[in-house]
C-alpha cells in the first residue's frame, strides 16, 4: 500500500455534475438553442441534455439502465435529472437492454440506441 497524497487530493477537479456510480454514461445530446430539434419530446425537456446511462452489469441492484434528462439554465446544470426512458431492467434484474448514444430527430423525437436488443428507439411527445 501506498501512503496517502494529499497533494493529488487538492489538485483534483470535481465534476460540473455528477450522476451517481457505475451508471456509464455513454451518449448525450442537448435540447435547446441550437439544436436540431424544433419542438423537444415535452415542453420541460426544452432545455437541457439527455444522457443514455449504459449501466453497470456487475451490481445488485442495477444501476443506470435507462435514459435522464439533466435540465439546464443559463447553460449550466441545474436540478436533479429526470428518468425519461426506463424499463430496461425486469423484475428478476435480467437486462433487455442498454443505451448507448442518443440523438435528437429534426421533429424533436428522441433517438435511442440499445445494444443489446440491437433496437434504435424513438420517443416522442402525443401530437394532436
Amino acid at each position: 500500500m501506498q501512503p496517502p497524497r494529499p497533494d493529488l487530493v487538492a489538485k483534483a477537479v470535481a465534476p460540473d455534475y455528477a450522476l451517481g456510480n457505475h451508471v456509464a454514461p455513454l451518449g448525450m445530446a442537448f435540447a435547446g438553442a441550437g439544436g436540431p430539434a424544433a419542438q423537444p419530446v415535452a415542453p420541460q425537456l426544452a432545455q437541457g441534455a439527455f444522457v443514455g446511462l449504459h449501466g453497470s452489469w456487475n451490481r445488485k441492484p442495477r444501476s443506470g439502465y435507462k435514459v435522464v434528462f439533466v435540465p439546464f439554465t443559463n447553460g449550466k446544470p441545474d436540478g436533479m435529472p429526470l428518468d425519461v426512458l426506463t424499463g430496461f431492467v425486469s423484475a428478476d434484474g435480467d437486462a433487455w437492454g442498454r443505451p448507448v448514444g442518443v440523438a435528437l430527430d429534426a421533429r424533436g423525437g428522441l433517438l435511442v440506441a440499445d445494444d443489446v436488443g440491437n433496437t434504435v428507439w424513438r420517443v416522442a411527445a402525443r401530437r394532436p
